[in-house]
């Protein structure tokens, strides 16, 4: 009797360890396919299971590790069961084929079946499977640990680390993803995709990348003629100049033309009341705000976050020597999240700088940013290496080309079609 006993307690021990083995894979695949933001969002509603989701999901590394050695140690179980339970009924077949069939049936059963079932509803499923998960890992915590500390040891002669950031930047490209998806699926637009995208892209990129050169800004030189200068002023579509005095280099300040016009007033029928002659008193650089410098290498949300900390819109870019480089606004860095910006004081609207030819080439300007153009056709230029059209032509190449050369790298023929002293005005690009 006591016989029977311990041969039917072996066909139940078994099942009770695959059916453990097949929670275990059940909430793994749950766990790993549930969206973070809807587990959130039910832990927010008070749903339960949700919150221990996501405490779980926060050290991704000890609950893999924890249903590793879980699972592991419940299929060498069951299949050790299995085979006490064939010598024990003296089965007609050899102990090799039968824990080949109990792999094969624990494969099934606990890996396929549980992991479909979760996929199908993973919010749901990780909710009710994580209170029963977050005590196991508890208990098995001190050997994932230790286990962990040996695995690293074994691969830091090979120069593997984990990255502490990994987690961070895997989430960061699982969004940037998902949104990439959307659009390619046709649930967005292009246009919200490369806003969402932008958004996204600031804590990679730098104001070099975005800034208008020291080329195209517009100054005003101190040492001119006040009437000049307030008809230089008027004539300019901003509303922030700098200002300076000798070099380009040596500015003094950043005139506003609400200030300007504020203390022409003064002088012609305010305070002084001197008339219009009152204009040759006026001293720019008394009128002008302090310039508010910047390094050309601080990263674009960072940037957004100090005009907003400061107040102000408007800063000039400098390299590490000191020499001015460009200079950035806060709407340049909108622009790279909601596209470009103009205005009824815009003299005209900007040139996109691409236009498409009759011979299926594009006509580029030199100057228009990689990025731009990427987004403009979905492309995928590097820019790594250079911020313009015009620097990944002259990268490339190792040289200034002649007008007239063409290039081929990168999946699209570059020609030369405008050169003006050493800066590559015009290009024409075609997809090879």
């Amino acid at each position: 009797m006591t016989a029977d006993l311990g041969i039917w307690a072996l066909p139940l021990a078994i099942v009770a360890v695959l059916v453990f083995s097949a929670v275990l894979a059940a909430a793994q695949t749950a766990l790993s396919a549930a969206s973070r933001s809807k587990l959130r969002t039910m832990a927010e509603r008070g749903i339960a299971g949700a919150a221990t989701a996501l405490r779980l999901n926060a050290n991704p590394e000890r609950l893999i590790g924890a249903i590793l050695l879980l699972d592991t140690l419940a299929i060498v179980l069951a299949t050790a069961l299995a085979t006490r339970l064939a010598l024990r009924v003296s089965l007609p077949m050899p102990v090799a084929i039968v824990s080949v069939l109990m792999a094969v049936t624990a494969l099934i059963l606990t890996q396929f079946v549980p992991k479909i079932l979760s996929i199908a509803q993973p919010e749901t499923m990780a909710c009710r499977l994580a209170p029963l998960l977050q005590g196991l890992v508890v208990v098995v915590t001190p050997v994932v640990v230790l286990l962990r500390q040996i695995a690293r040891a074994l691969l830091r002669p090979f120069g593997i680390a984990p990255d502490p950031n990994g987690h961070l930047l895997a989430l960061r490209d699982e969004i940037a993803g998902a949104i990439s998806l959307g659009h390619s699926g046709g649930a967005m637009e292009k246009a919200d995709r490369d806003r969402l995208l932008g958004a996204l892209d600031l804590s990679d990129r730098t104001v070099d990348e975005i800034m208008r050169h020291r080329r195209q800004i517009q100054m005003i030189n101190a040492d001119d003629d006040p009437g000049d200068i307030i008809t230089q002023v008027l004539a300019s579509p901003h509303s922030r100049l700098p200002v300076f005095r000798g070099s380009e280099d040596n500015i003094l300040g950043v005139i506003h033309t609400k200030e300007l016009l504020r203390e022409v007033d003064r002088l012609v029928r305010g305070e002084a009341g001197a008339g219009p002659d009152g204009i040759k008193g006026l001293d720019i650089v008394k009128v002008a705000m302090k310039p508010y410098f910047i390094p050309d290498t601080t990263g674009l949300d960072e940037q957004m976050r100090a005009f907003l900390a400061r107040r102000t819109h408007f800063a000039m870019v400098v390299d590490e020597y000191g020499g001015l480089q460009g200079l950035i606004t806060l709407e340049d860095i909108l622009e790279e999240i909601v596209g470009e910006i103009t205005d009824e004081f815009d003299v005209a609207p900007r040139d996109s700088g691409l236009k498409r030819g009759d011979t299926g080439d594009y006509l580029v300007d030199g100057t228009m940013t990689i990025r731009d153009l990427n987004r403009a056709m979905d492309w995928s230029l590097p820019d790594s290496e250079a911020n313009t059209i015009a620097g990944l032509v002259i990268h490339e190449a190792q040289m200034i080309p002649l007008e007239g050369q063409i290039f081929r790298f990168h999946g699209f023929q570059f020609e030369v079609a405008q050169r003006r002293e050493n800066r590559l005005s015009k290009l024409k690009l075609r997809p090879l």
